[in-house]
């Protein structure tokens, strides 16, 4: 990921890819291990016996006991920035009557920050994020606004479990 050139590379699944990896790029992800049992597969999986091969321990979320779930990787405790957030960032700041400039004072940030955030050129850090979420009252998280249009129905009366849950992939 990187670009080092090491003699010695590590494969390690980021993302669902498998890459060949150096030593400073496999905090990215999660180590695959060769297994060396008969079943020749790269991967630790629950035998016929419901007893799990694989030794290492999961921070799952408490999901029903004894399955064996797969190793969490840094991205997992992640949220992901909704696709709209310059248009919340902008719509809210302009509901509230402040210019970019008045937001940055109030955020103690660049005013160059908040007009590149508005276009889309950037990504706000995490620390950005809850500094523009708690000034403007909204959330910069995907699925988290309550007026995303792809929730919205001319149906008043009916909902189906879609309506309701919430993946959590």
């Amino acid at each position: 990921m990187c670009g080092a050139d090491e003699a010695s590379l590590t494969t390690t699944k980021v993302e669902g890819a498998e890459l060949e990896l150096c030593s400073s790029c496999t905090d990215f992800g999660t180590e695959v291990r060769d297994e060396s049992t008969s079943s020749g597969g790269k991967y630790s999986t629950s035998s016929s016996t419901g007893k799990s091969s694989s030794s290492s321990g999961s921070s799952g979320s408490g999901g029903s006991s004894g399955s064996s779930t797969r190793p969490r990787d840094m991205f997992d405790d992640m949220d992901e920035i909704a696709t709209d957030y310059d248009e919340r960032i902008r719509e809210a700041r302009e509901s509230r009557g402040l210019s970019q400039e008045e937001l940055a004072d109030q955020l103690n940030e660049k005013a160059s920050l908040i007009r590149k955030l508005e276009r889309g050129d950037t990504l706000p850090t995490d620390e950005v994020q809850r500094k523009l979420e708690r000034a403007l009252d909204i959330s910069l998280v995907e699925g988290q606004s309550a007026d995303d249009p792809d929730w919205e129905t001319d149906d008043a009366g009916t909902m189906t479990l879609g309506d309701v849950v919430k993946r959590k992939d």
